[in-house]
């Protein structure tokens, strides 16, 4: 049994609840000292005492349970991203040169921006007009999409007429208008291919080509590889943002990757 507790390693910490956490490391502490004592020859009454006085130190110091918890918190987070960065550069060809991927802003830009979204997600729906706001305000930024769908069906069905709209030439301008509206439904989908001139009967077709569910699978593999749970997600560079954050913000983001490169080239 603490054989299996012990190979709990920071990198499924996350998987618990907070007081699951307490419990595992109360367990865990009090585990390594039992078999520390075992490991001593002691007899039953000595490890008995022993494990009193270790059980009577916990209550008296709740605060030693606290602090064990926030080491592991750190090692955990510190080696989720050693992982990510690990997978940001093993993934870097296919996340910003992947042709499946459809791209706006500068195709030759210096900056590259990936983004993982759900059309059903308030919050990508919040950054769209930061994302465009930059891309006119910089003309030095590619952006790179990468349909998440992780809300449900309707978000499934978006991502493919989206994908499937790039066959006609308007994803961009599909992904847009499904962005500004409100909850995605198949009428609100047949409206804006209706709106936009899509050819309705060929975009359902196109929908269902097995390459793109592939592109879709594929991202949801990407996520997973690179610690992504949610929407947005943008990828800057050797650096994950999770969730949407500011045009300032990505501002600074961007001008630290030029420092980067522009000090690389000095080398």
């Amino acid at each position: 049994m603490l054989s299996r507790v012990f190979a709990i390693g920071p990198e499924n910490f996350s998987m618990f609840s907070q007081m699951q956490k307490l419990f595992f490391i109360v367990f865990l502490i009090l585990g390594s000292a039992i078999q520390a004592v075992q490991a001593q020859g002691l007899t039953t009454e000595q490890k008995r005492s022993v494990e009193t006085i270790i059980y009577d130190y916990l209550l008296k110091n709740p605060l030693v349970i606290r602090q064990a918890l926030d080491s592991l918190q750190v090692q955990e987070e510190n080696q989720k991203k050693l992982r990510q960065a690990a997978a940001l550069q093993n993934l870097k060809a296919e996340l910003l040169s992947n042709p499946a991927s459809p791209i706006t802003g500068n195709p030759k830009g210096d900056i590259t921006i990936v983004e993982f979204f759900d059309y059903n997600c308030g919050y990508c729906k919040k950054v769209l007009k930061t994302v465009k706001d930059l891309i006119l305000s910089d003309g030095g930024v590619r952006l790179v999409f990468k349909e998440f769908p992780i809300l449900g069906p309707s978000s499934e069905i978006a991502a493919k007429s989206a994908l499937a709209a790039k066959k006609q030439g308007k994803y961009v301008e599909f992904h847009n208008e499904l962005m500004r509206a409100g909850p995605i439904n198949d009428e609100r989908i047949k409206a804006t291919a209706t709106k936009l001139g899509l050819d309705l009967e060929r975009l359902n077709k196109d929908a269902q080509d097995p390459k793109i569910q592939q592109e879709i699978m594929r991202n949801y593999q990407l996520a997973e590889e690179l610690g992504i749970n949610g929407t947005p997600a943008f990828i800057i560079g050797g650096e994950l943002i999770p969730g949407a954050i500011e045009l300032d913000q990505f501002k600074k983001i961007i001008a630290s990757e030029r420092l980067k490169a522009e000090n690389i080239k000095r080398q």
